[in-house]
């Protein structure tokens, strides 16, 4: 009879390589949703020095909504229009407090509403992430706490946007 004999440094060796392989993509899906998220979110987090009013909403188009910009901090002029991303959130009629991008054509909802819409992308991340986090690292517990914050933060949005 022949027995099979098994390193034990083999299995090691695969152990850390899904680790290692699992980890990086689980990072690289937090990443780009923190990426993805502080395009809109520096404008809406960090307002100091930046331009803030209200935009009533007058027309929308596929993409974006537009309408007069009324000043709320020192030192901004008011506009005969502002562009906004058009959401779900962005109706026509409505007025939205907003922060304007460096520039000062276009908008960003700022208050709750703006800084939990903002974060939207990173919500969904790590909802993606715990997947891989549960699945490859085999780290159910860490797993079930992202994806209890993704869900957090977007069911918030949802409700606040």
């Amino acid at each position: 009879m022949c027995s099979a004999v098994r390193s034990p440094h083999g299995s090691s060796a695969l152990r850390f390589g899904r680790f290692a392989a699992m980890g990086t993509v689980a990072a690289l899906i937090l990443i780009a949703g923190v990426w993805a998220s502080w395009g809109t979110a520096q404008h809406v987090m960090l307002t100091k020095g930046r331009e803030r009013g209200t935009v009533e909403v007058t027309a929308c188009a596929d993409h974006t909504c537009s309408g007069p910009y009324t000043p709320l901090s020192r030192g901004s002029q008011p506009r005969a229009e502002i562009v906004l991303e058009r959401s779900v959130a962005v109706e026509k009629g409505r007025t939205y407090t907003v922060v304007l991008k460096p520039g000062g054509a276009e908008g960003v909802r700022s208050g709750p509403a703006g800084i939990l819409y903002a974060w939207v992308p990173l919500g969904g991340a790590l909802l993606l992430a715990s997947v891989v986090v549960a699945g490859g690292l085999l780290r159910t517990r860490v797993a079930w706490v992202m994806a209890s914050s993704g869900a957090a933060l977007l069911t918030a949005a949802f409700l606040v946007v």
